[in-house]
């Protein structure tokens, strides 16, 4: 039989979070409504992007190329984020941590190399 008696400090937090957290969404809500706050208007209930009024249908089609080059951004910000802990446990992983990285550092060269002869970096 397990013990589940450990697992009680854990409940106890995520019932702590859910809690604050929905107060934090619904007691302003709350107050608002009592106070006399809460009046919206056709002008406040509009919808709008970036601070103007949308002037296309929100379901519209969006060039591939949005999607590539921001998955193209995630994928080498990534892959520079690994350069910090792997510089900062150098000392400790040694040559076979540093031949690591080498292979996955010329990984991620050929990547950007085929990427660009490939044209997925160019903006027509």
């Amino acid at each position: 039989m397990t013990d589940l008696s450990q697992y009680l400090p854990i409940l106890l937090f995520l019932v702590i979070a859910l809690g604050l957290s929905s107060l934090f969404v619904f007691l302003p809500m709350a107050v608002s409504r009592l106070t006399g706050a809460h009046q919206p208007t056709e002008a406040k209930l509009a919808e709008y992007e970036c601070g103007f009024p949308a002037f296309e249908d929100s379901r519209s089609q969006f060039d591939v190329r949005f999607y590539l080059v921001a998955i193209l951004f995630i994928i080498f910000d990534l892959e520079a984020a690994f350069l910090f802990p792997w510089a900062v446990s150098l000392g400790d992983t040694g040559w076979v941590g540093w031949g690591t990285m080498m292979l996955f550092l010329f990984e991620l060269v050929i990547g950007f190399i085929y990427a660009w002869k490939v044209g997925a970096l160019e903006w027509e």
